[in-house]
């Protein structure tokens, strides 16, 4: 039987949850999601559980904190003047926002708190700081 290896193209089913249980992502009534394992198109702690698997494979792998999406950085919150933000844009808490940085990079950002004076937005993944657990199953193999 073929298993996985390092270089092959592989195709998989996956469901992504939280701690909690709660469903984060799933590839359910989608095209399975297809990637060279090894390549750093995953996280690396799912490729990393993909070589010797074989066609048809189910798997739950548990992927830590560091090999996702790594921990929250405070840095990457700031509180900036309600003043210079226009009226029209919403600043609901967990309001996802599109903002451009110094350098004219576009990047998504969440509303965290908000008072009359400051909005803080939060540019961390907002998976960051969560150990992830995905169910996995092997839907194609080839070899590269």
């Amino acid at each position: 039987m073929t298993q996985v290896k390092t270089g092959d193209t592989v195709g998989i089913h996956y469901t992504g949850t939280l701690a909690d249980g709660t469903t984060f992502d799933s590839s359910e009534g989608r095209d399975p999601l297809q990637f060279v394992v090894g390549s750093g198109q995953v996280l690396s702690g799912l490729d990393a559980a993909l070589p010797g698997m074989g066609l048809g494979e189910k798997k739950t792998v548990e992927v830590a904190c560091a090999d996702a999406y790594g921990p929250i950085n405070p840095q990457m919150r700031q509180a900036v003047p309600r003043e210079g933000i226009p009226d029209d844009v919403p600043l609901d808490i967990g309001t996802l926002l599109n903002v451009e940085t110094p350098e004219g990079q576009a990047m998504q950002v969440m509303v965290v708190a908000a008072d009359d004076a400051t909005v803080t937005i939060d540019a961390n993944h907002p998976l960051a700081g969560q150990d992830l657990s995905f169910d996995i199953e092997v839907m194609s193999i080839s070899e590269e």
